[in-house]
């Protein structure tokens, strides 16, 4: 097998997008039918595509001490999907205008929209109040009900609706914007002296990705029950279950909504640029680096982050962490970006990232979860159908292409990037430095409670019917 496979730049970016919409339908159509049909019921006929543009809120009342307020909300439609905003800081009329579209809504849905105040360091947020809109086409404004019906403010939205464009698709189903919140770790806030780079080891990022229940809708993957890591994290010796609880302790404090995270779309190849960009060396290009990944069950999300750093090493599996303790993801493992042709053939004084055409190698290099390889061609066209403009290549962690493409990517870091070992694949931390175990340990964290009335990033679940998105 070759070294690379080099992609065309003749490629067109939007004809790989219609095809992997084409593939999704036919996939949903061979492989969710059922579960439309008993999931719908009666409302098979009467299905529609719902878009909402939530717009702001005004009149909320003052919650904090020292300021005003820093407001977020909740979206579900029927219980059944759920979307979280981003937090306006130190406002009572925030202004959102944020973009939600749902495929194979029932025409009598209800979407339901719960607004909280964002309290750092707490373990629960301050509830404002919740209002209910239908899904009828239209302008919307509805007081916002606190406790004992108290008027706590005006929430405005515009809904638009037309009829089910892919009816065969599951009910429900997600359809963009995709979007990502970055999650600065608490020690960023204390460690002033960290720069970009620095800052980029100490986060996390989560994407709400589209269509993942119709690419990789068979079997979930299981906790590899042959891996001895695993096998401590989700035993059920004292030993495990205090293991996990610190991890999933671990885990709320990297994925907790606060006033410090960064939010975004993704729609051109430029955003995933944007995401790719940073480094001590070249903060403006597409840094060299391998992350960390899994596609979560609960909601469906990519989260993700640096594979090296020192941050997260001392966890028992840093997939299990980001999957909060799941015993079941979609997928997971490792990916990294590199120019068509590899990293070894990149002559960055001679070429801009503009120049060439660039790629996406993702894996299923995770000894926690050990995903089955045969749904790699799933989970690149999952990835293409998401990421425009990229080209995607999906290898076993078997691969020696594999090894060849992720260590020509960190010995490029070191080369011309400035790249430091340390940061490129997992190490030790050095005595005295901040870890995320470290954290954990200092600061007492609540175990989360069930449903939507705990607001701690990924521990806000829907029960009884499709994963929302957070």
């Amino acid at each position: 097998m070759p070294f690379f496979r080099v992609r065309s730049h003749a490629r067109d970016a939007y004809t790989d997008a219609k095809r992997s919409l084409d593939r999704i339908k036919l996939r949903a159509q061979e492989a969710t039918r059922d579960a439309v049909d008993s999931s719908i019921g009666s409302h098979r006929h009467t299905l529609v595509d719902v878009s909402v543009q939530f717009i702001g809120a005004s009149g909320l009342p003052k919650m904090d001490v020292l300021g005003s307020a820093d407001p977020y909300f909740v979206a579900t439609i029927d219980n059944k999907i759920k979307f979280t905003s981003a937090v306006q800081t130190n406002t009572l009329s925030p202004v959102w205008n944020e973009l939600w579209h749902v495929k194979n809504v029932p025409t009598d849905g209800k979407l339901k929209v719960t607004v909280y105040d964002k309290d750092v360091g707490v373990p629960r947020d301050d509830y404002i109040g919740v209002c209910e809109l239908s899904l009828e086409s239209g302008a919307k404004e509805e007081a916002i009900q606190g406790s004992f019906k108290r008027s706590k403010g005006t929430f405005w939205a515009k809904v638009t609706t037309r009829p089910a464009s892919s009816p065969s698709l599951l009910p429900y189903t997600f359809d963009g914007p995709v979007a990502y919140s970055r999650h600065f770790s608490p020690t960023v806030g204390l460690l002033t002296q960290l720069d970009d780079n620095g800052k980029r080891l100490y986060s996390t990022w989560k994407i709400r990705i589209k269509g993942v229940q119709s690419f990789l809708s068979g079997p979930p993957q299981h906790w590899n029950t042959a891996y001895s890591a695993a096998q401590h994290i989700f035993g059920s010796s004292p030993t495990s279950l205090a293991l996990r609880a610190s991890i999933q302790a671990g885990h709320r404090m990297l994925y907790a909504r606060s006033t410090r995270n960064g939010f975004g779309t993704i729609e051109t190849a430029a955003d995933i640029f944007a995401l790719l960009q940073g480094g001590r060396a070249a903060p403006h290009r597409v840094k060299p680096a391998v992350y960390t990944y899994i596609v979560s069950m609960d909601d469906d999300t990519l989260r993700f982050s640096e594979t090296g750093a020192a941050f997260f090493v001392d966890f028992a599996s840093k997939h299990a962490l980001h999957a909060n303790c799941a015993e079941t993801v979609r997928y997971s493992g490792e990916f990294h970006p590199r120019p068509a042709g590899g990293w070894s053939a990149f002559n960055e004084n001679a070429q801009t990232d503009a120049d060439v055409r660039w790629e996406i190698v993702i894996d299923n290099n995770s000894g926690t979860y050990a995903p089955d390889k045969a749904l790699l061609p799933q989970l690149r066209e999952l990835v293409e159908y998401n990421f425009p403009g990229f080209g995607v290549v999906a290898l076993d962690r078997s691969d020696p292409e594999l090894e060849q493409s992720r260590e020509a990517c960190r010995e490029y870091a070191l080369r011309c990037r400035a790249g430091r070992k340390e940061e490129l694949q997992p190490n030790k931390h050095q005595e005295g430095e901040e870890t995320l175990n470290h954290r954990v340990a200092a600061e007492s964290v609540s175990p989360p409670e069930q449903g939507l009335t705990t607001q701690d990033g990924e521990v806000e679940t829907l029960t009884g019917g499709i994963p929302g998105e957070v």
